[in-house]
C-alpha cells in the first residue's frame, strides 16, 4: 500500500487549519454576517450548527478534490472529516487544539488505510 492515506490525512489537516485561518482572520466580518443570515434562516441552533459543519465539509471537499484531482477522495475526505467533527462536538470532550488535531488525523488516517487496503 502506498502512502496516499498519509498524504490525504495530512492535506485534510492543512485544509482544516487553512479554513480556520481564512475564516477567522481574513473573512471574519463576512463570516459573522453569514452566521447572522443563517441564524435568521434556520429555526434552531442545531440546524445552524449542522449547516456550518456541512459548509466546512464542502470547503474540504473542494480543496482535497483539487489537490488530489479526484472527486472521490474529496468526497471521502470531507465526509470522514464531517463525521469526526460531529462526533467530537456531540461527545462534549474538549482537550484543546492538539487533541482535536490528533483525533482527526488518527481517525482519518485509519479510515483511508482501510479504504486503500481494500482496493
Amino acid at each position: 500500500m502506498e502512502l496516499i492515506w498519509f498524504y490525504i490525512a495530512l492535506f485534510l489537516a492543512i485544509s482544516d487549519e487553512i479554513h480556520t485561518k481564512i475564516l477567522w482572520n481574513v473573512f471574519f466580518d463576512f463570516y459573522i454576517l453569514l452566521a447572522g443570515i443563517l441564524k435568521e434562516t434556520f429555526s434552531s441552533n442545531i440546524q445552524l450548527w449542522l449547516v456550518h459543519e456541512c459548509l466546512e465539509a464542502l470547503f474540504h471537499f473542494v480543496i482535497l478534490s483539487v489537490v488530489f484531482l479526484s472527486l472521490e477522495i474529496g468526497f471521502l475526505a470531507a465526509t470522514i472529516h464531517l463525521v469526526v467533527d460531529l462526533y467530537h462536538q456531540l461527545s462534549g470532550v474538549d482537550h484543546g487544539w492538539l487533541y482535536h488535531r490528533a483525533l482527526h488525523f488518527t481517525v482519518e488516517s485509519l479510515f483511508f488505510i482501510m479504504i486503500f487496503s481494500a482496493a
